[in-house]
């Protein structure tokens, strides 16, 4: 009897033990989901609470870190360049050592925050306004620093990895080899412009390595972080919107963008487009109109001109491409309210680039749905080509600016296949305020390459340009496969959000070289891929980034294995995708 009795307290210690174990999920509850699962949660699967001390540490703590050294380096640089240079590098590699699995998330929150105060701090600069674009540096040097010691860390448990995670990590590194390699060839001709360039084309790949080594060695809480920097992020966007002059008053607006104008101003840019339309800027509100979505067309509906919205990190365009990916990114967590007031900030916004990549990726998820993966994919890649082919005839009959300056690169490249080097030519190179378009109009051709992503990269690097461009459709196409299997929106939003920002890139620079828009989706598509890689190795039996083997591949029975993983998790603690027909 008493071994009866001791028997029955060991067997209801063992159930009450395991009843109070938290599930095996990256984050317990929905709001602190993983990215990877975002889904409609099971009715049978009620979320757990968070504490919330526990929601301090996961949500508040790292934004709280990621916010204080965005701002340390604009304001001590005032004090010393080297002061600022030196705090901002340590705090980088603070959060790099001690806080690894948060990279990616102080990655972002950097790149989008940091310009605003640089605008707060603008006053400071005044008496030395070249100073602005010195210190807009400084969130490049941070992701750089995050990048360099997860790489460091790569490096040395290179081994132990997943052979996939291995191939992107070789064929990224072999990009920003190729990229490092035209940076000295620029350096030699114009090093200011070269370093511009190298900022904009290599961030994306940056965040790509950084966001796919930590999701394959952590377990991440991304989703409640992504949500809060995005409610901060659409939350600015409104305000501005509504309260322009409280904005200004607030950040130093008016202080910030006279200095910024000082440039052009002396350039006689201003001077020119008087002469060319008529229009005279009496107010700073007038450098901020613009027509509705660039197009005449919507004036007889009394959509003419709006004021164009900046947000945080104080640029229009980039703005917009940002609003988009957390749009996409909160309709995929299932956050719809707030999803539809950033869809209304994006039609505010007024970028066509913007807008068509929300609605091209949510036509593309309910398609996916409706008629299948592989339908959708051929039917979505026939569209871009028509939408290409479209916009390229007609704006050669027009005379667009975009259409232009993709031909000048597309010219450039016939001229040297072999390129000329990162900064030679571009919209941030310094022959863009001399370029006579009207010339250019009756020729279909810019002497250079401007106002086009794609023309810009076929240019600067000429045939190597197929490299990151390359990599960025072979990189689609794989995480196509993973939605396709798995039908996790996250996996769906960041396949079909690289394909469209491709094509965008033809029409536009800031859709390759604005780390809101490609920058973004990169990252998104390393946390996506690192998890499937995680997945994977926790499928065949050993740690989380170990693998039985060398000889594995990622073909279809991997991928099986991978979805029966996500599928094991999902009965435990997180919401499953739906399986899609094929």
């Amino acid at each position: 009897m008493q071994a009866r009795h001791w028997l029955s307290r060991l067997s209801q210690y063992a159930s009450n033990q395991i009843a109070a174990k938290p599930p095996i999920t990256d984050d317990p509850g929905r709001s602190t989901m993983s990215v990877e699962a975002m889904a409609q949660p099971r009715p049978n699967a009620p979320a757990a609470p968070v504490p919330a001390a526990t929601r301090f540490g996961s949500i508040v703590l790292p934004l709280s870190i990621a916010l204080i050294s965005t701002m340390f380096g604009p304001a001590l640089n005032a004090v010393s360049p080297l002061l600022g240079l030196a705090v901002q590098t340590l705090l980088a590699l603070s959060i790099a050592i001690a806080l690894p699995n948060y990279g990616p998330v102080v990655a972002i929150v950097v790149l989008l925050f940091q310009n605003v105060f640089v605008s707060i701090c603008s006053p400071l600069y005044a008496s030395d306004p070249s100073q602005l674009e010195f210190i807009k540096g400084y969130n490049f040097l941070s992701c750089v620093l995050l990048w360099l010691v997860a790489f460091v860390r790569y490096l040395a448990l290179r081994r132990q990895c997943h052979p996939l995670l291995q191939r992107w990590m070789l064929a990224s590194t072999v990009v920003l080899a190729a990229i490092g390699f035209y940076l000295m060839v620029g350096v030699l001709q114009d090093p200011k412009a070269a370093a511009i360039y190298l900022r904009n084309i290599v961030l994306p790949f940056l965040l790509f390595q950084l966001a796919l080594w930590t999701a394959s060695r952590y377990r991440l809480r991304v989703t409640p972080l992504l949500v809060a920097i995005a409610v901060v992020f659409i939350g600015c966007g409104l305000f501005e919107f509504a309260f322009r002059e409280t904005w200004l008053t607030l950040t130093n607006g008016r202080t910030y963008w006279y200095l910024d104008g000082l440039k052009a101003m002396e350039a006689g840019v201003w001077e020119k487009q008087m002469r060319a339309t008529g229009s005279v800027m009496v107010d700073l509100f007038d450098r901020f109109r613009v027509s509705f979505f660039n197009t005449p067309l919507l004036e007889p509906l009394g959509l003419t001109t709006v004021l164009r919205i900046f947000g945080p990190n104080i640029s229009a365009i980039s703005f917009a491409y940002g609003v988009g990916f957390f749009v996409l990114f909160l309709t995929a967590a299932g956050r719809y309210l707030l999803a539809l007031a950033g869809f209304a900030l994006l039609i505010l916004c007024s970028v066509k680039g913007a807008l068509l990549m929300v609605l091209f990726v949510l036509a593309a998820l309910v398609a996916t749905r409706l008629i299948g993966p592989v339908l959708t994919l051929a039917l979505a890649l026939m569209g871009l080509a028509v939408y290409a082919a479209v916009v390229i005839v007609s704006g050669l009959r027009i005379g667009d600016y975009h259409v232009i300056g993709l031909m000048g690169g597309v010219n450039g490249f016939l001229q040297q296949p072999f390129g000329r080097g990162l900064g030679i030519g571009g919209n941030l190179g310094g022959d863009f305020n001399s370029i006579d378009w009207e010339a250019a109009q009756h020729l279909g051709a810019v002497q250079g390459a401007f106002e086009s992503a794609v023309g810009v990269l076929l240019y600067q690097m000429g045939a190597a340009a197929l490299l990151p461009l390359g990599f960025c459709l072979a990189l689609a196409l794989t995480i196509w496969r993973l939605y396709a299997r798995s039908g996790l929106l996250a996996q769906g939003m960041a396949a079909f959000g690289i394909l469209i920002i491709l094509v965008n890139g033809l029409f536009q620079e800031e859709a390759l070289f604005s780390p809101p828009a490609l920058g973004l989706m990169l990252c998104m598509a390393g946390l996506v891929l690192g998890h499937a890689i995680r997945e994977l190795g926790g499928a065949a039996g050993g740690p989380q980034i170990a693998t039985a083997g060398r000889d594995q591949h990622f073909d279809d029975s991997n991928l099986s294995r991978y979805e029966a993983a996500v599928q094991m998790r999902s009965a435990v603690a997180e919401p499953p995708g739906r399986p899609l027909r094929s």
